[in-house]
């Protein structure tokens, strides 16, 4: 019988967001990330088999995300102008945590994350930020060249490693305001998608609710 609700959508995940007195460095080979930063495979609560590892962490200067993909047969396809068709790690976070809205707010922002895609022969990493549909009010414009990103690509797969800069996520105060929105979406053309509370069909893109929440922990 089809599963008309995923298992996901009937909970509210909290789960750590690791402390890094020095974030790794962003090289392309995940050099320096453990699996404390490893974030859950909550996929297993749908019987989703996940395809990649996730891991993030933060610290005062930001905070940073890294995916290893295996398996893959296909070309990468990325394209900044066009960042959500083809292979990309996309991160959302909401500064204020507020569970209860369905429309984003200021504080709610989405970057995205390429393997390839960019320089003169699309061959480098690229990095950018997307709207939130429907949002109540959008956050400030980030300059785009301040989000850091690397990857390694190999024939059957990638890693990939960014930081987002304190400076580009709007409200982060981790004193204050040490609960967070956070979601992940990876998507890949050999592989499909792989996220961390629900997908397309729940309109994570939209609704802020949808996401979990990471307490930033020292």
């Amino acid at each position: 019988m089809t599963q008309l609700v995923p298992n996901r959508f009937l909970f509210q995940f909290e789960f750590p967001l690791r402390h890094r007195a020095k974030l790794p460095s962003l090289r392309g080979d995940l050099a320096g990330w453990t699996d404390r930063e490893m974030l859950p495979k909550l996929g297993e609560l749908d019987g989703r088999e996940e395809f990649a590892d996730v891991w993030a962490c933060w610290n005062e200067t930001g905070i940073a995300l890294a995916c290893r993909v295996e398996g893959k047969s296909k070309p990468l396809r990325c394209d900044p102008r066009a960042y959500w068709a083809g292979d990309n790690l996309r991160l959302c976070t909401d500064m204020r945590d507020a569970r209860t809205i369905k429309r984003a707010t200021k504080y709610c922002q989405q970057f995205f994350f390429l393997p390839t895609g960019n320089g003169p022969r699309r061959q480098k990493p690229a990095a950018g930020v997307g709207k939130i549909k429907r949002a109540r009010e959008d956050s400030p414009e980030v300059p785009e060249d301040k989000i850091k990103v690397s990857s390694k690509v190999r024939k059957t797969g990638y890693n990939l490693e960014a930081l987002v800069p304190a400076s580009c996520l709007n409200g982060f105060d981790p004193a204050e305001h040490s609960r967070i929105g956070f979601y992940y979406m990876l998507e890949d053309g050999d592989h499909g998608q792989q996220y961390l509370t629900v997908g397309d069909d729940l309109y994570w893109h939209v609704d802020p609710s949808t996401w979990a929440t990471a307490i930033l922990e020292r």
